[in-house]
């Protein structure tokens, strides 16, 4: 997509960001709230802080594959097809 996409279309709530803090989340009234992953099914999969951390390093790690001209626009949390085994420590550190 070229150029700035719309924003603001959500009705009870707003998402902002910048590079220093990431992903602020507050509901219609001005409250805090969070992201969460729901499942087909409603269920609240993964929910908070680690969430937007997540959403918002697969965002940069989309736009830095772009600028270094790698072609990867799509970044996934873990491999394509297969979910992250939760009893097993994330990666830390540095770029994926």
């Amino acid at each position: 997509m070229i150029g700035i996409p719309e924003t603001g279309t959500l009705k009870q709530c707003t998402i902002s960001a910048n590079v220093i803090t990431g992903y602020q989340i507050k509901t219609a009234d001005g409250k805090p709230a969070r992201m969460a992953i729901i499942d087909d099914d409603g269920n609240i999969v993964e929910a908070g802080e680690a969430v937007a951390k997540e959403a918002w390093n697969v965002c940069i790690a989309v736009q830095k594959n772009f600028w270094i001209g790698q072609g990867h626009l799509v970044v996934h949390s873990s491999p394509p097809g297969l979910g992250r085994d939760p009893t097993q420590p994330s990666k830390k550190g540095g770029d994926k």
